[in-house]
């Protein structure tokens, strides 16, 4: 690996003898790897059930490496939202926030969504999940992921995090900021990144990670916790970084990932003097991951907690009798379910999201989309089934090896079997891939033509 002359020229500074050692990869490869979507199946059902050769990861206990030359895409399984393609170190920072069921949780750097996923997975559908992404095109992309994902409680938001924090103050039990940064654990997986490094660059990234720390801050409750982490080794986005943030705001103290179970701890040498750098972490890349920074801190919990909302709750939406027939034929677990309609359209917002103002916010989605009523006539969306296909009451049940399945992800017709007549879910091997309408013993098929294995 051939690396930028200024980041050699720090980094042989700074670690002298250890450079060869530390930055000697583990991998011939980048390293590539995949994390299961709890809200589908568990770690061990999953390595008991692939059909590709996975190794579990020490970064994460629900991650695995896989082969460097495998390809995800086209798997029926990564349709279906089983699993997220991802570099095995990437998948570290999630895992520790300590996440559990029913909490506030915000990922104030989202996109595309494999961090978020797991944050979602650990809420198990209760609590409410806020997935930020500053950058439109990026927020798309992280919406569509946690639309495949079946993730139903997640208001996925592109906006300045300090908009956020000015509308939410003191709202958030966990935070994650995996920042914005100059990439240098990518150097190997992505060209680019090492091409376009440079010192300013970095000094940029640092302060854009400051600034959206500082937000990160103001929205976390009272003895919440916040994870910081970057896939890039500069003192100034690192260790030094989360040193000034402590200087600024002694109300944190510095929570010690020793124990952690993977990685070395962090750098005195890139921070000031008195600094804790063992409490951080690093995974470098003779570790067995391209490269990744992370620190644990935690707000002091006899703060003033966030002041109560004030203004009149919003008038409950008149539910639209064409979903309510539909919901109860199909999805009779969400027929009461309190819904918010937009124009024609109409979604299941997380419940508790309504204490959240979003008036003022670019909201590119609030909870899961069930679909639009249109010449009186519901039709439901991709969403709906990818959330809660497995639910369904008329499916039909395919399986990885069902020659169908494959025909289904080209967007074919297929042939009915277990599914009657009607709207159905598609499932495969019991995972939801979407969802059909069903008439003279063919299912037509209604997958996005833009998700589709054309090739």
């Amino acid at each position: 690996m051939e690396f930028p002359a200024d980041f050699l020229t720090r980094e042989r500074a700074l670690l002298g003898d250890r450079f060869e050692e530390l930055y000697t990869y583990a991998t011939p490869e980048p390293a590539r790897g995949v994390t299961i979507n709890g809200l589908r199946c568990r770690p061990d059902d999953f390595a008991r059930q692939a059909d590709f050769l996975v190794t579990p990861s020490p970064f994460c206990k629900a991650a695995f490496t896989t082969a460097p030359d495998w390809r995800p895409g086209r798997h029926s399984w990564h349709h279906a939202g089983v699993f997220y393609a991802q570099e095995p170190s990437a998948s570290a920072p999630a895992a520790l926030l300590d996440v559990h069921p029913g909490m506030w949780v915000a990922d104030l750097c989202a996109a595309p969504g494999g961090k978020t996923s797991q944050l979602a997975a650990a809420l198990q559908g209760q609590g409410v999940l806020v997935a930020n992404e500053f950058v439109a095109a990026r927020a798309e992309v992280l919406r569509q992921n946690l639309e495949r994902m079946g993730v139903t409680n997640a208001l996925v938001t592109n906006e300045d995090t300090a908009l956020l924090a000015a509308a939410w103050p003191g709202r958030f039990d966990r935070v994650l900021v995996d920042a914005p940064c100059s990439g240098e654990g990518m150097f190997r997986k992505e060209p680019a990144a090492a091409a376009q490094h440079d010192d300013a660059l970095v000094a940029h990234c640092a302060a854009l990670g400051a600034e959206i720390l500082e937000n990160a801050a103001a929205l976390l409750a009272p003895g919440g916790i916040l994870v910081y982490s970057t896939c890039t080794f500069a003192p100034q986005e690192d260790e030094a970084q989360v040193a000034a943030f402590l200087e600024r705001h002694p109300e944190f103290s510095l929570c010690d990932l020793s124990d952690c179970g993977f990685g070395r701890p962090g750098e005195a040498n890139r921070a000031p003097a008195g600094f804790a750098a063992h409490r951080c972490r690093r995974i470098w890349p003779a570790d067995g991951g391209e490269g990744h920074f992370m620190a644990k801190l935690q707000k002091a919990g006899d703060l003033p907690g966030a002041q109560p909302l004030r203004g009149k709750p919003a008038r409950a939406p008149k539910v639209p009798p064409e979903w309510t027939d539909f919901a109860k034929s199909c999805f009779p677990q969400l027929a009461d379910r309190p819904v918010t309609v937009a124009g024609e359209w109409i979604l299941l917002p997380p419940a508790g999201s309504e204490m959240l103002p979003t008036a003022k916010l670019r909201l590119l989605r609030g909870g899961v989309l069930a679909g639009s009523v249109l010449k009186k006539r519901f039709q439901p969306a991709h969403a709906l089934f990818m959330a809660y296909g497995a639910c369904c009451t008329n499916r039909e049940e395919l399986t990885r090896q069902d020659p169908r399945t494959e025909a289904w992800l080209r967007g074919e017709e297929i042939p009915a079997v277990t599914a009657a007549n009607g709207w159905c879910a598609v499932c495969v091997d019991g995972f939801p891939l979407g969802g059909g309408k069903v008439s003279g013993g063919r299912i037509k098929n209604h997958y996005p033509k833009a998700l589709r294995n054309l090739r």
